[in-house]
């Protein structure tokens, strides 16, 4: 993030989904969280859930800084990032002003376009030594029929990565409950070696229990990923294939980095748009 924004009289909020039933949900956004704050670039930096404290309607006693930028810490644009947070936090728009508060709404961090490189580093990091031209690139969502904004972050790093990333010999986007799925890995590439990036914010029940047995990696759900000892071992030797699976993109040390890219772009379309 460029220096030349000032940031020390704001605040930043950080807005994860968290869960009820798996630890590992909110943990990437604590983390990303006190790595921004350790920074010193704001005045203050929370972080608020849905499903976990502090609640969204809580977070508002938790400062007092006159600018404050909120960010959801999610992967696309859908119903809650659209419908349930700017109702929770009591936004009405890009810009809210309330209570001597000037509040800037950010987009979600999957859409920021630097996310390709985190993709793309993780499938590296995965698959060391393993050529590109040689590979496929599936990048799996959860898939909705019920917004269908859910699944644009991915189909916009498939196209960007087909058009300017190192070579893959396949790329696509796959999902969970959407066509193609991700069940039906094998069908949709022809490539010897297949690289699987999960693109979720965190390690949960859908990148470490779900989506393995999809995969055909695991017979039934396994533990979530804090009751894991060590990362699952790679490669897998499946359907007449070699497919390595890496953890959730969002858990990448470098997400703190797309974040504050997200505020700076925020931040200069304010300028931009201010009176004057």
């Amino acid at each position: 993030m460029p220096e030349t924004t000032n940031l020390t009289q704001s605040a930043l909020i950080l807005v994860g989904h968290g869960s009820t039933e798996n630890p590992d949900s909110s943990e990437p956004t604590h983390r990303h969280a006190d790595a921004i704050r350790s920074r010193g670039i704001f005045r203050e930096v929370v972080s608020c859930y849905w499903k976990e404290d502090p609640s969204m309607r809580e977070v508002w006693h938790m400062i007092d800084s006159p600018q404050v930028y909120v960010v959801p810490n999610f992967i696309s644009e859908g119903y809650f990032t659209t419908e349930v947070i700017p109702r929770e936090l009591g936004l009405n728009g890009r810009q809210t002003t309330r209570d001597g508060r000037s509040i800037t709404y950010c987009d979600p961090v999957g859409l920021h376009p630097s996310m390709t490189r985190l993709l793309l580093a993780r499938a590296a990091e995965t698959a060391p030594g393993i050529p590109p031209s040689e590979s496929a690139l599936l990048i799996v969502g959860h898939g909705t029929s019920l917004n269908t904004r859910s699944r644009q972050a991915i189909e916009d790093q498939v196209e960007i990565i087909r058009q300017s990333g190192p070579g893959f010999a396949e790329v696509l986007g796959t999902f969970m409950e959407e066509d193609p799925l991700i069940a039906e890995w094998d069908k949709h590439t022809s490539a010897p070696h297949v690289i699987v990036v999960p693109f979720f914010i965190a390690d949960g029940l859908h990148s470490y229990q779900d989506i393995p047995v999809l995969l055909g990696m695991e017979d039934q759900p396994g533990e979530a990923a804090s009751k894991r000892p060590v990362f699952r071992r790679n490669p897998h030797h499946l359907r007449g294939r070699t497919l390595f699976y890496s953890a959730a993109v969002g858990t990448d040390p470098l997400m703190p980095e797309v974040i504050l890219d997200q505020i700076h772009d925020a931040a200069k379309a304010e300028a931009a748009n201010a009176p004057g």
